[in-house]
């Protein structure tokens, strides 16, 4: 004897089985699942925000992880890629936030000079109209007005600048959970991105694999495309305008093309919500200064609108500038800023869907009903009598 105890035999696994449930049933189930997906997106939103964000950060990261993946095993690919990803973040962030940090606090530190010189152009601009009787009241009585209501603004402002603080920690924790989140998810996306269409395949039927397989790559080609075209146009507003505004000798620069680069994030709206600052500072250097800013701008739009988002997004995306523009519009109006954000995306899927369908939906004209035996011997009994 040596002590070891015999292989016991492995029992086979008997057959699953089968719960039969009507289709009424099923669909509520569907239907059940979605309305607990959706109260639960709404009970803790993070989850949607890091999803999103995965799925986002997936995609841009695919490009140099497939490429790499030719030289090296996928999982070393997809670390080469993570930490070339972490050193150039930590590059832009010791290089370019110090920069971005003091032009800020210049900015704020000049606040009380800018207010002196919107004073005296308040007063340039309302005591002209107030000679030729165009106002109701004395520009001291306007600008005094207009005082109070930046006292008010400031002191909300002020408000909810406290509130923040208060909870920065748990901001400053919820910001680091979801960095975290966001490339956890990423990267087991990448890691099982075999696995996870594998997955995806096997529930579509047998018949329909082929065109979801098709669908899969439609969708990620599209998504691709989108976030590489809206890298290309965030990175080159905030470049033009940053060295437009050098060139003219406009203070703040930095701060100027990162407000420039994150407002580039909305199609088409973005061009002109980035230029307010930059003309409003401009004026107070002289009209002259704001004239060229404002002129540097419109180039900008002209540029983001007739080239960059048609060119780029517009034909990543495979639809016409005016639907892109529009589904901006009512992104913002039904669910606000992150509405406006998702709009694009979601025309993606939405002309992915559409071409998908558009190919194999097909009516089909109902079968006739055939007739009842009895009723076919009573017609045939009844054309002999009449005969």
């Amino acid at each position: 004897m040596t002590g070891q105890h015999p292989a016991r035999a492995v029992r086979p696994r008997r057959p699953p089985t089968l719960i039969a449930v009507a289709p009424r049933v099923r669909w509520a189930l569907v239907l059940l699942g979605l309305v607990a997906l959706v109260l639960l997106i709404r009970a803790a939103p993070g989850i949607f925000t890091i999803t999103i964000g995965g799925f986002a950060l997936a995609l841009i990261l695919s490009f140099p992880v497939r490429a790499l993946s030719r030289l090296m095993p996928r999982g070393i690919a997809i670390l080469v890629t993570f930490l070339t990803l972490i050193g150039f973040l930590a590059l832009v962030i010791v290089t370019l936030i110090p920069v971005l940090i003091d032009q800020l606090t210049a900015l704020i530190a000049a606040t009380p000079t800018l207010a002196a010189q919107a004073d005296r152009l308040l007063r340039d601009i309302l005591t002209p109209l107030q000679e030729r009787g165009w106002l109701t009241g004395t520009p001291d009585d306007l600008i005094s007005q207009a005082q109070q209501e930046l006292i008010d603004r400031t002191q909300m402002f002020a408000q909810r600048f406290l509130s923040l603080l208060l909870s920065w920690v748990t901001g400053a924790i919820n910001v680091l959970l979801n960095t975290f989140g966001i490339i956890f998810v990423a990267s087991y996306l990448l890691a099982d991105a075999r696995k996870l269409k594998a997955a995806y395949l096997w529930a579509a039927p047998k018949r329909y694999r082929a065109d979801a397989a098709g669908l899969w790559e439609d969708f990620g080609a599209s998504l691709s495309r989108y976030i590489a075209g809206l890298f290309v146009v965030i990175v080159v507003q905030g470049v033009v305008s940053t060295i437009a505004l050098t060139v003219l000798q406009i203070p703040y620069t930095v701060v100027l093309g990162a407000w420039v680069s994150a407002t580039a994030i909305l199609p088409f709206v973005g061009a002109w919500l980035g230029a307010i600052p930059a003309i409003t500072i401009a004026a107070f250097i002289s009209p002259v200064k704001a004239t060229l800013v404002v002129v540097v701008y419109i180039l900008i739009q002209q540029l983001e609108g007739n080239l960059l988002t048609p060119r780029i997004q517009g034909q990543a995306l495979r639809v016409h500038s005016i639907l892109v523009f529009l589904a901006v519009i009512a992104g913002g109006e039904m669910a606000g800023l992150t509405g406006a954000l998702l709009a694009v995306p979601t025309l993606a899927v939405v002309r992915v869907l559409f071409d998908f369908l558009r190919l194999r939906l097909r009516v089909v004209n109902p079968l006739p009903v055939p007739a009842r035996a009895g009723t076919a011997v009573s017609r045939t009994r009844k054309g002999i009598n009449e005969s």
